[in-house]
């Protein structure tokens, strides 16, 4: 799931440490592709600390919606319809339908939490601004991150650009779908392979409008 979808399930939450933990390990990714923690070696050194704790709450609350969400019915079934969709678009691009699919679904239903106000995108960037950047750095350090200023500087400028609240317009999917894929391949899409995804997922996303909540209310179910 992508930053709103799983903040939706922490979206009442005041604990700033928390929230940006359920968001931290995508933070982490787009920051340096490189980076691979694995916190829960460091469990004790995290659980000394009050904010390092509720970071680490969050961290172990994203890794669990993700598991429920990768092996559930909805992202199963849509993925594939994606795929099928966008397939015969993709035979000259180096990316693979697979993925386009897969981040696709996810940041339609980002778009749709905002458009039907299932969760708005201020408080959010609210909550990450004021988390500890203290505690934060302890983080980071403690997973093996010598130099903790990259990710600092991508969560400014993330949190400065506010671009999520540009989902609100379906036809900005294709864009952030497109610079996803420019930190894999050089060229992912030709202008053409652009205008025809762009009509594919918003004829998609129109159609999810339905029954995207289900896959919400199944994982809410689970984790709270």
């Amino acid at each position: 799931m992508n930053f709103l979808s799983h903040f939706y399930f922490d979206r009442h939450t005041t604990d700033p440490d928390r929230v940006i933990g359920v968001v931290l390990p995508d933070l982490v990714k787009n920051a340096k592709k490189e980076w691979s923690f694995r916190p829960e070696k460091q469990e004790t050194a995290l659980l000394q600390n009050t904010s390092l704790r509720s970071i680490f709450t969050g961290w172990k609350r994203h890794i669990e919606v993700d598991k429920h969400f990768h092996s559930s019915d909805f992202f199963c079934q849509h993925t594939q319809r994606i795929k099928n969709l966008i397939a015969p678009i993709l035979v000259s691009s180096p990316v693979r339908p697979s993925f386009v699919a897969h981040i696709s679904l996810e940041l339609m239903l980002d778009a749709l939490l905002l458009t039907n106000s299932k969760v708005e995108a201020e408080p959010f960037y609210a909550r990450i601004a004021e988390a500890s950047r203290p505690a934060l750095n302890n983080f980071l350090e403690l997973n093996k991150v010598d130099d903790t200023s990259p990710f600092f500087s991508f969560l400014d400028e993330f949190i400065k650009a506010s671009y999520l609240n540009s989902y609100r317009e379906a036809e900005n999917i294709m864009y952030a779908l497109s610079r996803i894929c420019m930190r894999l391949w050089e060229d992912p899409f030709n202008e053409t392979q652009k205008l025809q995804m762009t009509a594919v997922l918003i004829d998609y996303q129109h159609d999810l409008q339905s029954d995207f909540m289900l896959i919400f209310e199944e994982i809410d179910s689970i984790v709270n």
